[in-house]
């Protein structure tokens, strides 16, 4: 399936089973702004577990905060977001369509990139087994030729976003021919700075009110508060407070879904640590982040890392964890060595001390931040890219049939299992009520006695439910249930007094730590 039509229907089955809708959709929808359906709402919910049990349950020096979405402005103007937290924006005159000009940039390196990985693909194609591709990359006119133009925008653009020359960057765009990827036409406006933070009035009359913004990172939050934190546990050095919560920025193009909102969910751990050792711990979380990721059991060839060219002007180390999402890979989660720069900032502008006192050295210093940062709603399509799959199943007629799954680590599935009666009488649907009644203490389940048996395997299938429960004539006789594995659709006849046993093995968010600790 082409990448572009997977997306459309990953869309499509998102919304048709109640995963996510367009937010105001009776009235036309609101742009880059979704709702989370009944089923979205409770894998969203297991993400922010399965995270927040990895960082704050699992380790004795992590604790967590929720810090309010409304700041102290003065907030903003030292962590640099009022000056700096700017993209270049760019028009077409012809189209008046508006991008980021950086993107246009990014978008136009990624088909060299894409003329070297077909080069490769057809050199395994040909040679198999024997294909050196190391000695390929380095010796083949079409690919050195392809890698020396991407070195040379690549170069230039970085150049240009630290020195923030916006003239450099429009002719980059010029001198790379870039199109409108919408009408085909060159027509370009100047580049210009475009804030991305939400404004709002703080106060009760429109002449008393104080300008104020919507958050756009919950890490500020953490930093504001980290001597508070720091005092009232009795945390020393390294420590970690962690946080989910919901940021906003005013994105120039919010596209792809719900990989780029207006209004998002961030999973941030700031880890404060003594200088000197922020890279010894930089290269301990780049390595626990991404096991977090591959306990998941989504294939290991999706994810990679990728080095920031270009560092924040609050780094000293910048890496991501990129995923192939189905339109390329993206990035999902952030690992950065932050240095001083926040608390220094914050000293600096709140007129407070924020340094740490070591009882060990005597000394009192301002700690280094080794920080990851995850989008929670980003890591939900990770997920459901990965996870959404059609396959050919025969039937007993021997005709083929297509099954829609959703594969989500059960785990995090939204519904454990489903409870089936086989038919709607003969004392059936009572006895799976009993079954419901019993199991709904430790897990999300759910009855569905309307269709055919096979129709409602189906059914559950296209939802992401792991288990289901039958129920039949044997269970009034025998005290017995047949339960189905979504992923290979085997069937095991169990006992019912077994089943929360059974399934509490299968489901457990244990299994998922365990393969990270």
């Amino acid at each position: 399936m082409a990448q572009d039509d997977l997306f459309k229907k990953l869309i499509a089955h998102a919304k048709e089973y109640g995963y996510i809708f367009q937010s105001s959709e009776i009235y036309d929808g609101l742009s880059a702004v979704y709702d989370y359906g009944q089923y979205g709402v409770e894998l969203k919910n297991n993400i922010k577990k399965y995270w927040w049990d990895a960082m704050v349950k699992m380790n004795e020096n992590i604790v967590g905060i929720d810090t309010a979405i409304f700041m102290h402005p003065e907030i903003w103007n030292a962590s640099g977001h009022t000056s700096a937290f700017n993209d270049p924006l760019i028009d077409n005159k012809d189209s008046k369509k508006r991008y980021r000009a950086d993107d246009l940039i990014e978008e136009h390196i990624r088909k060299y990139q894409n003329k070297i990985d077909k080069d490769v693909a057809k050199g395994h194609k040909k040679f198999g087994d024997s294909f050196d591709e190391k000695q390929f990359l380095e010796t083949n006119p079409n690919v050195l030729r392809n890698q020396a133009k991407i070195d040379e925008i690549q170069g230039r653009l970085v150049k240009a976003l630290e020195a923030d020359d916006l003239n450099e960057i429009k002719q980059i765009i010029i001198d790379c021919e870039i199109a409108d990827p919408v009408s085909g036409s060159k027509n370009w406006t100047d580049v210009r700075q475009f804030n991305l933070m939400f404004e709002t009035q703080l106060g009760s009359t429109a002449d008393g009110a104080s300008k104020i913004y919507l958050r756009p990172e919950t890490a500020q939050g953490i930093f504001v508060n980290y001597l508070n934190v720091q005092k009232t546990g009795r945390m020393k050095l390294p420590f970690g407070i962690a946080q989910i919560g919901k940021a906003f920025r005013n994105e120039i193009v919010a596209r792809q879904f719900i990989f780029r909102m207006r209004e998002f969910e961030q999973m941030e751990m700031q880890f404060f640590v003594k200088p000197g050792t922020e890279m010894e711990w930089f290269e301990y979380w780049k390595e626990m982040r991404i096991k977090w990721h591959k306990a998941m059991g989504i294939p290991e060839e999706k994810y990679r890392f990728h080095k920031h060219d270009k560092l924040a002007h609050y780094a000293n180390a910048a890496y991501d964890i990129e995923f192939e999402f189905p339109f390329g890979f993206k990035e999902l989660e952030g690992i950065h060595s932050r240095t001083d720069f926040d608390l220094k900032q914050h000293q600096e502008f709140s007129g407070k001390k924020l340094q740490y006192f070591d009882p060990e050295s005597g000394e009192s210093f301002v700690p280094y931040v080794v920080e990851t940062s995850i989008g929670l709603d980003r890591t939900f399509l990770s997920i459901l890219s990965a996870c959404l799959k059609e396959e050919e199943v025969k039937k007993e007629n021997g005709e083929s049939d297509t099954r829609v799954i959703l594969q989500i680590p059960p785990a995090l599935a939204p519904i454990k299992l489903a409870v089936l009666p086989l038919v709607k009488k003969d004392g059936l649907p009572e006895k799976a009520r009993e079954i419901i009644d019993e199991l709904k203490f430790d897990f999300i389940c759910q009855y569905d006695e309307k269709d055919s048996i096979g129709r409602r395997y189906r059914r559950q299938d296209a939802i992401g439910t792991p288990y289901c429960i039958t129920i039949d004539h044997q269970t009034l006789e025998d005290n017995t249930v047949t339960i189905r594995n979504r992923d290979t659709m085997e069937q095991e006849r169990v006992q019912i007094s077994e089943l929360a046993k059974i399934v509490d093995d299968k489901v457990s968010m244990k299994k998922l730590l365990k393969k990270i600790f």
